[in-house]
Parts: structure tokens; sequence; C-alpha cells
């Protein structure tokens, strides 16, 4: 599949920074920086908000990967870049941070190598993450004194809990895969180099569910945080009409006529 959206060198694409391929409903989000195992400098982070935003305006993508190219998904911001005197927004609690919400469609992060400092964070960000096992998940960054402006510190407690998230955050502690699965930090582990594919193969999978349902069941899974029971459970039914009126009876429908019993996903 060519790729749809290029950046920076429109006459030489695998040379940008941030690339982007669609097969059908599914899109794929490639951060190209392996020389510096894609961390982001302030271009590339222009370009990866560019290319979320234009994900979420697409009415025919359903669902995003966002990968690292060369076998790391993203050693977060670009330090050397950083010491030269850049001045970094933050990428969570700026106005145009790429971070500072999540999207309206689902993105699901595949992580191979290192998920470091704003690495982590971007992998935070997404609703999903598929790992190999050889990846790694870390706040690197604590050793040169930089913090998280990212999202990290409030993403990682809720995803986690506060004693596993304190752990990372205070002692620049390296995850692995297998123990980020076990935590929560991981929702699946996959052999190494799998990663993207197992990642598109799970968003197109997701695609093809009725997607009224499954957004608002999502929309209604961030909205709850942090708010009281029964208004959290009154929002999920206000939610759950346009579904129930739209795509809940055809599918019960279907269910009847014996579609998708046993487990099976049509």
């Amino acid at each position: 599949m060519p790729y749809d959206f290029i950046s920076v060198d429109n006459k030489d694409p695998m040379n940008a920074k941030i690339l982007v391929e669609k097969a059908g409903p599914v899109t794929t989000i490639i951060i190209n920086r392996p020389e510096v195992r894609n961390a982001l400098d302030l271009e590339a982070t222009r370009l990866l908000g560019e290319a979320f935003e234009a994900f979420e305006q697409d009415p025919d993508a359903k669902v995003a990967v966002l990968w690292g190219a060369g076998g790391a998904f993203c050693a977060g911001a670009d330090l050397k870049e950083l010491a030269s005197g850049a001045v970094y927004e933050p990428w969570a609690g700026s106005a145009q941070g790429p971070l500072r919400r999540p999207l309206s469609k689902p993105v699901i992060a595949a992580v191979a190598g290192h998920a470091c400092a704003g690495g982590l964070g971007l992998a935070l960000w997404c609703d999903l993450r598929v790992a190999e096992a050889g990846a790694r998940f870390a706040v690197l960054s604590r050793r040169w004194g930089v913090p998280m402006s990212d999202g990290t510190t409030v993403r990682l407690p809720r995803l986690i809990g506060m004693s596993h998230a304190l752990d990372m955050l205070l002692t620049a502690r390296q995850v692995d895969a297998a123990r980020a699965e076990q935590i929560g930090l991981v929702n699946r582990v996959v052999p190494d180099g799998q990663a993207r594919h197992e990642a598109e193969a799970l968003a197109a999978r997701i695609a093809a569910f009725p997607q009224i349902a499954m957004l608002s069941d999502r929309q209604s899974v961030y909205e709850q945080d942090g708010q009281p029971l029964d208004d959290a459970i009154a929002r999920e039914a206000a939610l759950s009409i346009r579904a129930r009126e739209l795509e809940a009876e055809q599918g019960a429908r279907q269910f009847a006529a014996g579609a998708g019993r046993h487990g099976a996903v049509s």
C-alpha cells in the first residue's frame, strides 16, 4: 500500500519523519526516525499531531495503529535538540499538544524495542498496546532531569496503579513486556517482529464491529473516570441511546438467525 500522507520531503517519502499508510479502515501512522530510536524533535511532533488530526477527520478511517520504524517505538523527545535550547511545549498540557486528549476513534500502539519517557507517554495515550516480547517501557529521562509533560504521571497510575507507577517514575526501572502485561501496561505480547502485523489485525477486527455501539462504550469508559457512580451510569445510558436505536435491533436479529454464536466474531 503506498503512503497516503507524507511529510517533510515529498520527493523522497521514505525519508519523511512521519509516514501514514492506509489499508481499508485501518490507518498506520509511522514514526520514521530510526537513527535516533524514533525520538521526536519539534518538527516530528508537529507532523505527528497533524497525522492524528487527519486520521480523526477521515470518515473512512476507523482505527489507527501507531508504530516506530527500525525496531524501536519511540525514545521520547529529542534531547539533542532540547540541549540546543529548543523550547518544547508539553505534549499533553498545551493547547496544541498531540497528546492533550484521546481521539474520537481507537488508536493501538504497536511497540517494539523501547518506549521511553515521552515514548512511554505516547503508548499510554493510545487505547491499547501490543508489545513485542523484547519491548521495554521506562522513564529513562529521569537520569537527565527531564520531567514528564506528556500525560505519563496522570495516565500511568490510572492504568497500572499508583505503586507500580511510582516505581517506574522514581527509579527509572525498565519494565519488560511480560511484566508490563502482568501489571496491565500492555494488553497483548507477541513475538519479536510481529507488533505491527498483530496490531493491524486487531485494528481490522475492531473496525469490523458495529461502530456506533463500540464508540459509545469507549466514550463512556473515558468519561466515567472520576465521576460518581450514579452519574457515570446515567451517562452510559445516554451514550447508548443511538446504538440501541440504530444497531442493537439489527444485531439481535442477526444473533437470532444464528450469526456470531459460541463466541464467533464475524
